[in-house]
């Protein structure tokens, strides 16, 4: 069946916002070249989009001005705000952009362990609205969060963790309340970071592949064929219940203590570069991935350092060497289940151990599996979350918003 001029019309409309999504502003004469389109179509659907308020003339292209032929047409910035949400176990952080990603408010707050469930949630709903009044957002369109533990892939929610503080659960629903007109999307940390690598970090060439989660925790996300994996019950990547040699015993349904987190966490990190005689130093943070990621850096520099003593410069080699030989057991154990030919070491301790780390984590893989497996370091390291939360954010908010130009 032929489509109708209506329906004509909007696919034409989508093909031309996904264009300009993915490329960013486009002269009329380059969306021709885009789509195929005639010339006459592009100028209809051009000037419908802007009638609409879903596109706007951003600039002209060339060194001279040239007229109409000359204009660049974007996505309308501000035809909505987003806010993205790190929640972690101690801290929360927000940033707030508009239709585009442009970053318009970022802030954080720590949020102790001692601190009550009701008092938390204030402190970080207090945090999102200070960050959309500091951006100019009187209604935030859509909010993406980012969060540890599992999120039930049927309904969406955060499932109940005896690993988590309370506040967590209540934090969405407050939200929810204090928003009554967004959007909330909820997806699990390491799952929003692997997106953000793909998109704009140390996989943007890969359509298959896994990030390790190296943070104050460990995880893992899957990527296969384009398409991020969560499994059955939204646990695909809980490699930290992953039994493997060299701890004091066998994880539980309960704790993940004796499988890969008591390896690879960032408290085992710091315990074995402790071992070696490497300490994060005065200046490292209090907090656990911050402290990891200090460490592993510390011996990251020791080593590339010339002017480093031996002694401390061997402390360091032997140190990224038994921490490569962690990583590689659970790195190993994911690759022959999965043959991703793409490992990325995320978060704070794979960005801070950056190629030097991955390169021994590589040559330790190539010894555990006949499958070739490429292993790179994390670009955005911590802040992939936020990243992957915006990204996840945007693309729901243009979807909803172009579905009825």
């Amino acid at each position: 069946m032929r489509a109708s001029p209506s329906t004509a019309r909007a696919i034409n409309d989508r093909l031309a916002l996904r264009l300009l999504q993915d490329e960013g502003p486009l002269t009329a004469a380059q969306l021709k070249l885009l789509t195929g389109l005639s010339r006459p179509t592009v100028s209809d659907l051009v000037e419908r989009l802007a009638a609409s308020g879903l596109i706007e003339v951003v600039g002209e292209t060339g060194a001279r001005r040239r007229g109409p032929n000359a204009r660049l047409y974007g996505i309308a910035a501000d035809r909505a705000q987003l806010a993205a949400l790190d929640v972690r176990t101690e801290s929360v952080a927000v940033l707030v952009s508009d239709l585009v990603g442009r970053v318009l408010a970022e802030a954080s707050v720590p949020i102790g362990g001692d601190t009550g469930t009701g008092p938390a949630v204030e402190q970080a709903v207090t945090l999102v609205e200070r960050a959309a009044k500091e951006a100019g957002a009187d209604r935030l369109h859509t909010v993406g969060i980012g969060v540890p533990g599992l999120i039930d892939p049927a309904s969406g929610e955060l499932r109940t963790s005896s690993g988590l503080p309370a506040w967590h659960r209540r934090l969405v629903a407050e939200l929810q309340e204090r928003l009554p007109r967004a959007r909330l999307s909820v997806e699990n940390e390491t799952n929003l970071a692997a997106l953000a690598e793909r998109g704009e970090g140390a996989a943007r060439d890969r359509d298959t592949f896994v990030l390790l989660w190296l943070g104050h925790g460990t995880g893992a996300a899957v990527v296969l064929d384009g398409r991020l994996r969560r499994g059955a019950s939204g646990g695909t990547g809980e490699i930290g219940f992953l039994p493997v040699p060299g701890t004091s015993g066998l994880p539980s349904a309960t704790d993940c203590e004796g499988g890969f987190h008591s390896l690879a966490g960032a408290a085992a990190i710091i315990g074995l570069a402790g071992e070696y005689g490497i300490d994060a130093g005065a200046g490292a943070e209090t907090d656990g991935a911050s402290a990891g990621a200090a460490v592993v850096g510390e011996a990251v520099r020791s080593v590339s350092d010339a002017g480093a003593s031996t002694a401390s410069s061997a402390a360091a080699e032997g140190f990224l060497d038994a921490l490569a030989e962690r990583l590689a057991l659970g790195a190993a154990s994911v690759v022959a289940v999965l043959d991703p030919g793409c490992v990325v070491l995320g978060g704070e301790v794979g960005q801070a151990g950056g190629p030097e780390l991955a390169g021994r984590v590589a040559r330790r893989l190539r010894t555990m599996t006949p499958l070739p497996t490429e292993v790179r370091p994390s670009v955005l390291g911590g802040g992939a979350v936020l990243r992957g939360a915006l990204l996840t954010a945007r693309e729901a908010a243009q979807e909803t918003l172009f579905t009825t130009p």
